[in-house]
């Protein structure tokens, strides 16, 4: 029984030390799309707000991304310097005229169209590195993290 017990501290301690070795991201404060060993790059880049009648808009130029997934649930790395990971939310944009947008009500809670942010969870990985993903699969389309309280954009297509 005792030595069952050391085996099993020791292997626990082993585990606890154990460092992510996989790929890391070239910059920090950007998301990687993770495709196997391989990172792809969001697309950074700001959302321009415009006021409406009902509420504000936020658009960002081009009607699609260059960064492209074929995952519903995709996996993102992220170095974290000036960002942290659980200021990030996730939206999902409508393409209209040429553009992407997102669109939130002044009064959501009249609304039952509200914009609502995609859950997300990060997982600490190493120093400063983070695993973000989506808690529910994605449908086709386009896509932002961005952090709270910022125009900052970071785009990304599901196909």
């Amino acid at each position: 029984m005792r030595t069952a017990v050391l085996t099993l501290v020791a292997l626990t301690a082993l585990h606890a030390q154990q460092k992510y070795n996989g790929p890391r991201p070239e910059k920090p404060d950007l998301p990687y799309l993770l495709h196997a060993t391989k990172l792809i790059p969001t697309d950074a880049g700001e959302a321009k707000e415009e006021k409406r009648k009902e509420g504000t808009a936020y658009i960002t130029a081009g009607a699609a991304a260059k960064a492209k997934t074929p995952l519903a649930e995709p996996i993102f790395l992220f170095e974290s310097k000036s960002i942290m990971p659980d200021k990030l939310t996730m939206y999902k944009l409508e393409v209209k005229n040429g553009a992407r947008e997102v669109f939130f009500f002044e009064n959501p809670k009249k609304r039952k169209d509200s914009t609502k942010p995609i859950r997300i969870s990060a997982k600490k990985l190493d120093t400063g590195l983070y695993r973000i993903e989506p808690t529910e699969p994605l449908a086709n389309g386009e896509y932002v993290l961005t952090p709270a309280d910022s125009n900052t954009v970071f785009a990304f297509t599901i196909y």
